[in-house]
Formats: C-alpha cells, sequence, structure tokens
C-alpha cells in the first residue's frame, strides 16, 4: 500500500497563476513520512518574492472578467465540480494524506470527504449571499449589499491539510474572493492537490495559488503583505500574534484559529459506553494534534475509578502503526513535536501526576524510523497544573476530578483557551445549565466534533482566537457590507 520503497520521490511545484512553477531561488522542501522518516517527495520552497508573484496573480483574478465577472450561480457550480472532482479522486488523496500526515487511512478517508463537503455547502451558498434594505421612510430607499473583500491569505496547519485547506478557499471562492494558500512545510502534498484540481474543474488562473514555504519566510511575507485584504490563520497563540501583528500593520482583518485545551465533562449519570468512546475519539483522532483535541477529561468523582479502568483497557487495545496500514493510532507529524509530547510527559510526573497508560515509545519492526509514541491517560491531574493548562497537542489525556456542576464549569473554564466543550449526561436539565456556563465557542451534549461540523461555525473564545469558519457565518469574513443610499421623489 505505501508502495515500493526503490520509487523516487516526486518535485512538486508552487501553484501561482494556474501553473506549476519553481521558487524563485530553485530552493526545495524535504517532505517527510511520519510513518517511517524516509522522504516522500521534494516541494518549492516559496520565497517573498514567489509570495510577491501569487499575490498580484490573485489581485489580477479578482479584477478580471472571467472571475470578477463570473455570476454567482456559476461560481456555485464551480465549486460543485471541485466537490465532485474530490470525491473521484477521494482514494488517490487519502492515501496520499495518510503518507504525508501519518494519520489513519479512515482518518484521511473522512478528512477528504469532508473537504469535499465544504465545497458542495458553500456551492450552494455562492448565489444566496444577500443584503438587505433599510426603511428610512418616504423619498429615501437605502439597501446594503455583500461584496467580495478581496484577495485572502490564508496559512494552514500540517494537521488537517486537505480539510482546513479546502474549509478556508471553499468559502472565500463562494463569497468572490481569490485566495493565496499557504500549507504548512510539514505536510503541503493535498493541498497542493486542490489546486490541481481547483483548475482541472474550470477555475480561472490566479482564483487559488497555493505556495507552501517556511513560516518565518513565505509566511511572514504573505501575512505583512500590502496587497491582502484578508488573512485567516490556523496554528499556535504564539505564532498567531505576530501574525496578527503583521496584518494589523496594513489594516488587514484577520480570522484566528488557535489553540486549545478544550474539556469533556462526565457526570456519574452518563451512558458510559458513549462516553468512552467520544472521549477516546476526541483525543486520540490524529494522535490528539488537533486544535479542539479533547485533552482535558474532567470525571465525576463517584465515577472517577470506572472511567479510568474502561479508558485504560481502551487504549491498552489501541493498535499503533503506519498511517496507510490503518491503524488505530499513527504517528506523531514529525520528531520535534514528538519531543515536546515526551517533556510534557516528564512534566505530568514531576507534578505529581499518575500516568495509567501509555506515556512511551512503542517498539516493533513497522515502527522503525517513524515517530510514535502510545496513547497515554495521566490521572490525579490537579486544574492548575501545566498539563492541564498548556496545550501539549499529542495523543495525551489528562483526568480531572469535581463533585457538583458548579465546581465542574469552574475547573472548564480555567484556562486561557476556549475552543470546544463536551458534556456527557443523561440530564437535560444538567446538561443545558452547565452549556450555558461554557466560555467556548461549540458546546457538544453526548457527542463531540458532529461529524466534521461543516455546517457548524467554528471558533474560539479567549486565546483559541476570534472569528469563525464553517457554516454560513464564515461567509461574513470574506464579504465586505456596501450601504447605497438614494434620494428620490
Amino acid at each position: 500500500m505505501a508502495g515500493p520503497a526503490s520509487a523516487p520521490p516526486s518535485v512538486e511545484g508552487l501553484i501561482i497563476e494556474g501553473a506549476r512553477t519553481a521558487a524563485s531561488d530553485g530552493g526545495l522542501i524535504d517532505v517527510l513520512n511520519p510513518s517511517t522518516g524516509e522522504r516522500l517527495a521534494q516541494v518549492a520552497r516559496a520565497t517573498p518574492a514567489d509570495v510577491d508573484r501569487a499575490v498580484a496573480s490573485a489581485r489580477a483574478a479578482l479584477e478580471s472578467a472571467a472571475w470578477g465577472g463570473m455570476t454567482p450561480a456559476d461560481r456555485g457550480r464551480l465549486l460543485f465540480r471541485i466537490a465532485q472532482r474530490i470525491r473521484e479522486r477521494a482514494e488517490e488523496l487519502a492515501l496520499l494524506e495518510s503518507r504525508d500526515n501519518g494519520k489513519p487511512l479512515r482518518q484521511a478517508r473522512t478528512d477528504v470527504q469532508v473537504a469535499a463537503r465544504y465545497f458542495e455547502f458553500y456551492a450552494g451558498a455562492a448565489d444566496k449571499i444577500m443584503g438587505h434594505t433599510i426603511p428610512l421612510g418616504p423619498g429615501l430607499l437605502d439597501f446594503t449589499v455583500r461584496e467580495p473583500i478581496g484577495v485572502s491569505a490564508q496559512i494552514i496547519p500540517w494537521n488537517y491539510p486537505i480539510q482546513i485547506g479546502g474549509r478556508a478557499a471553499s468559502a472565500a471562492m463562494a463569497a468572490g474572493c481569490t485566495v493565496v494558500l499557504k500549507p504548512a512545510e510539514d505536510a503541503p502534498m493535498t493541498a497542493l492537490r486542490l489546486g490541481e484540481i481547483a483548475l482541472e474543474c474550470g477555475t480561472p488562473p490566479g482564483v487559488l495559488n497555493v505556495i507552501p514555504g517556511l513560516g518565518p519566510e513565505a509566511g511572514r511575507a504573505l501575512a505583512s503583505h500590502p496587497d491582502i485584504n484578508q488573512l485567516t490563520f490556523t496554528g499556535s497563540v504564539e505564532v498567531g500574534i505576530a501574525v496578527a501583528r503583521m496584518a494589523a500593520g496594513n489594516v488587514v482583518p484577520v480570522v484566528m484559529e488557535l489553540g486549545g485545551k478544550s474539556p469533556n465533562i462526565v457526570f456519574a449519570d452518563a451512558d458510559f459506553d458513549a462516553t468512552v468512546k467520544g472521549v477516546t475519539t476526541a483525543i486520540f483522532q490524529n494522535a490528539g494534534q488537533t486544535c479542539s483535541a479533547g485533552s482535558r477529561l474532567l470525571v465525576e468523582r463517584k465515577a472517577h475509578d470506572e472511567m479510568v479502568e474502561r479508558l485504560k483497557a481502551h487504549t491498552r487495545a489501541m493498535r499503533i502503526g503506519p498511517g496507510p496500514d490503518d491503524p488505530d493510532l499513527g504517528p506523531i507529524i514529525s520528531q520535534k513535536q514528538l519531543d515536546t509530547i515526551e517533556r510534557y510527559i516528564g512534566i505530568g510526573r514531576e507534578e505529581g501526576a499518575e500516568i495509567v497508560a501509555g506515556g512511551r515509545r512503542p517498539a516493533g519492526p513497522a515502527l522503525k524510523g517513524g515517530f510514535y509514541i502510545e496513547p497515554t491517560v495521566i490521572d490525579r491531574v490537579g486544574a492548575g497544573m501545566r498539563i492541564a493548562q498548556e496545550e501539549i497537542f499529542g495523543p495525551v489525556l489528562s483526568i480531572i476530578t469535581f463533585d457538583d456542576l458548579e465546581e465542574a464549569a469552574a475547573i472548564a473554564n480555567r484556562s486561557q483557551y476556549g475552543l470546544v466543550s463536551g458534556i456527557w449526561t443523561r440530564d437535560i436539565n444538567k446538561a443545558l445549565a452547565l452549556a450555558t456556563r461554557m466560555k467556548t465557542g461549540q458546546v457538544y451534549v453526548n457527542t463531540y466534533g458532529a461529524g466534521g461540523g461543516v455546517e457548524l461555525p467554528f471558533g474560539g473564545y479567549k486565546k483559541s482566537g476570534y472569528g469563525r469558519e464553517k457554516g454560513l457565518e464564515a461567509l461574513l469574513s470574506y464579504t465586505q457590507v456596501k450601504n447605497v443610499c438614494i434620494r428620490y421623489s
């Protein structure tokens, strides 16, 4: 499934103005397969000069008759064709995503389908971006229109390349914007395929440019570029702050989807079979490398022992292996991230927490060269410990106990983050009372993530960011309001 070992790595160019092109200085980035540590491909390493080319390409396309003059209905038809083509190439894209990112193949397949769904969803919305009339009385007609905000710069992370690339690009294109998409250098392959697919489906050149590159080079040049009109960023808080400052220098609005330390709150009356499945999926999916991962488990004290035993049994049964082999848990994206996760597990021990499952690097012939860590459950965690407050970005679950609803709310909200929360209980009154107290952008009850949540506005409170992606709410970020007032007699 992983292909012949002797096959030479591919060399992938940037996509600018509808064509593949080398970086201006000929630079390349080695893309590693996290499952083996071997080189998967080389991609062009975009320079600031390449960013200038891509932005100029997007600007020209925005003002062209081919795109600027396209009707909203035709934009919708184009987006729907892209969705269909993604589905036609679904298995190819899923395997590439699994090799590039390391995630289990079934998770990569889901990501591909979700990416297609984004294009479908926004295809249906493209001709429904409407304004309003404002009653001012006789002699005055006032109305608003929503116009494309312009060139959208989109800096996406390595954990969900095709899904996050699809969600941002599809919404921007539905609104009539053009896009410069910079995927992370760790996993850029499916974002480049997305750019190819858009062109195959008739997207005018320059509407979707894809420029892999390093953050300090291409990312900095894009975020600070004077000719972009909007910026969408997904990544860490520290980098997000720097990116926002760069954009502010040109008065460019930003959508920020940053870190998370999301709680799953489990009451003693919960359905434990469904809860264990939901809780473990929320933290171990994509090896915990998810901004919205349910990395804190708050358990009512009288349910603690049973939950811990169930979690220990579940994690011990999980199969670890290369992503294309479709295990329960794939590798971490890089050696650097693996070292960070191990460091946090060590910090947990030093703080007095107890590792009740996992916490080590697994061994075995199939894992040689890859970046693997066991699914890890840490018990007896205090709400103020670093492992309960700082984002680890790995398959590490911290367990904290509580005695009543008020304490659960206080612990859950004791965080600089506020992205997602989950509540597990059979008591709807208890669920709603707690949901109103959560300082998070999304609250789930007896579920978590809602199957990709294409239709559901997604974004954070506090340092988890601002603005919203997904759903119709996302279109607001890619449009600007113009008011027209007419006096008549």
